[in-house]
């Protein structure tokens, strides 16, 4: 099994927090560091940063050298689909090859409202999200790309330089509804499945995969299957302790009603957090995302790398 974490610009990390974060990912020894794409994180967050995930990962190139970077996912609505080809073939290149193009159709309405764009409906999106990831394709592989679609279309657009890899960086799609599955068995290289409260309900989004690829005649073990999860890890029992206490206590409420509120996560000493990932490992999950508690990564990537991970890896 590999591991990369995922960080969330949106909570408010500066880009030293993000670059420390990353440093110490790479130096453990994980696959991958993912950043989602959001503008901003609610109504009431204009003091809140948010770095913008492209920009982000440009940087992080720089100051990295085998870790992988990606989003966990880019939104296709927030850019032109020719000019997101574009700037993740420079991530590309300018990271020696370590993009991994995670995308999806987008959700976040307030975001579209504030900054302007368009919120159709969820087929309309997911339309959009097939045409994006055709012109990206195109434009990584060919010299002159053109594509006339029913909401984007280029013609004659050069993309140069090209990607480093070969024939283009791997291509993730986030969801586990039946039509974004669909678009996973016909587009994507990896899905990613955020937060399945049990391996069972993972097992079953996979029967779903596994079945729209029947339909267009895809083997379905050509795509890696990766689970998005928030994990919660102290090393002792009394360390989860002090950890979910103090987390309680930012958000105003008991240590109780606030691993009540979030039953999806993994919460737990090592041996527990290996439990849990064993049961997704036999439901097909070859990778997880980890999000961490906001300011607490280092101090639970350690403790990951340490006591966890040498159990799955």
């Amino acid at each position: 099994m590999e591991f990369g974490i995922q960080i969330e610009p949106q909570f408010g990390f500066s880009f030293g927090e993000v670059r420390d974060i990353t440093r110490d990912a790479e130096s453990l020894g994980l696959h991958a560091v993912w950043v989602s794409d959001h503008l901003f994180l609610n109504a009431d967050a204009a003091a809140t940063n948010c770095l913008e995930a492209w920009t982000l990962l440009a940087a992080l190139a720089q100051i990295t050298t085998r870790i992988r970077l990606g989003t966990l996912v880019t939104c296709q609505s927030y850019r032109n689909p020719a000019l997101l080809a574009k700037i993740a073939a420079g991530v590309d290149h300018m990271s020696g090859g370590r993009l991994e193009f995670g995308i999806g159709a987008g959700w976040k309405e307030l975001e579209y409202r504030a900054y302007g764009y368009d919120f159709p409906p969820p087929a309309v999106r997911l339309r959009q999200l097939t045409e994006t990831i055709e012109i990206c394709r195109r434009m990584w592989t060919e010299d002159r790309a053109s594509y006339r679609g029913r909401h984007y279309s280029i013609d004659g657009a050069f993309c140069a330089p090209k990607p480093v890899q070969r024939p283009h960086p791997r291509i993730w799609v986030a969801g586990a509804k039946p039509r974004l599955l669909r678009i996973v068995a016909r587009y994507a290289d990896a899905v990613n499945i955020g937060e399945m409260p049990t391996a069972q309900t993972y097992a079953a989004a996979m029967t779903e995969l596994e079945r729209a690829c029947a339909e267009i005649g895809r083997a379905p073990r050509r795509i890696l299957r990766s689970h998005f999860g928030s994990i919660v890890l102290g090393a002792t029992q009394a360390d989860l302790d002090r950890i979910v206490g103090a987390l309680a206590d930012a958000a105003g409420t008991s240590a109780e009603r606030w691993l009540a509120a979030r039953p999806r996560a993994v919460v737990g000493t090592p041996d527990v957090v290996i439990s849990r990932m064993r049961e997704f490992e036999a439901a097909g999950v070859r990778y997880w995302a980890m999000v961490f508690p906001y300011r607490y990564e280092r101090e639970m990537l350690s403790v990951f790398a340490e006591h966890v991970m040498p159990d799955l890896a």
